[in-house]
């Protein structure tokens, strides 16, 4: 059997972080197990939760083999007090109805976007104190045993609607490197059902303000304009995501954070 591991972290691309972490996963990982990384923004778990759920819930025709999906974004924003020792979120396991198994920090909305489709959730026997690099010091270890079916890692059963917060509504999910802003408004909701192709829009988030064009995909619009329309993210229920043809959609809005709401007119 082939194995793969997607590896997403709050590390900048090509930083020392992510050298650390893929050579600790390759010592811990059966032989050809094949990984990839994707960075989020630090402390981003929104972001963190919208990758997880593209990747978790992709067709099985694009699931390569037996796929783990390991994220590690952590903020350590459950408690506000001193942390002694580096204590930081719990580690879960969990397997989805498709079969895609997850292991993650439960920081924010790391796993919001995969709550409705978890089959079996657990806590797990993983180290939560004694180094502040929790992700290269003793992750791998759970992650490789995962790989090999070997799961005396996991501790309690939980419950998924009890741990994991719902997905924010109506808010920026993710950016895209093109700039094109990923929502959480979704194909069929009562917002988006009400659009129609052509029609225009005032779009406001943070303090900016821009008119935007209903369209049906990203080329339906003229050089330059902004349109909103259903992306490719969100598989069978796609979330609708603002671009700007030609240009950089994060930019006209002054480069909001992903969490930022978004007020439709």
């Amino acid at each position: 059997m082939s194995y793969f591991v997607h590896l997403i972290c709050d590390y900048a691309p090509g930083d020392l972080a992510w050298a650390e972490v893929t050579s600790a996963f390759a010592a811990r990982l059966p032989e050809h197990t094949r990984t990839h990384n994707t960075t989020v923004r630090s402390f981003d778990t929104i972001a963190t939760g919208f990758v997880v759920g593209q990747l978790a819930l992709s067709d099985s025709a694009l699931k390569p083999g037996k796929m783990i999906i390991f994220a590690n974004c952590a903020p350590r924003k459950d408690s506000k007090e001193a942390r002694p020792n580096n204590e930081g979120e719990g580690f879960l396991y969990c397997i989805l109805k498709n079969g895609v198994e997850i292991l993650a920090v439960n920081s924010g909305f790391s796993l919001s976007f995969v709550k409705d489709e978890i089959q079996e959730i657990w806590s797990t026997r993983a180290e939560i104190e004694g180094s502040q690099f929790r992700s290269r010091d003793f992750f791998p270890q759970l992650v490789g045993q995962a790989v090999l079916d070997d799961y005396t890692f996991i501790n309690h059963k939980l419950e998924a609607f009890d741990v994991i917060p719902d997905v924010p509504q109506h808010v920026i999910g993710y950016v895209d490197s093109f700039g094109n802003i990923k929502t959480t408004f979704r194909a069929g909701d009562s917002t988006t059902q009400s659009l129609t192709p052509g029609s225009r829009l005032k779009i406001r988030i943070g303090s900016t303000i821009r008119t935007a064009t209903v369209a049906t995909g990203s080329f339906s619009v003229m050089e330059g304009d902004l349109a909103f329309a259903p992306g490719s993210s969100g598989q069978d229920k796609r979330y609708w995501e603002l671009f700007q043809r030609g240009g950089s959609a994060w930019s006209e809005f002054k480069e909001p954070a992903t969490g930022t709401k978004i007020h439709i007119e």
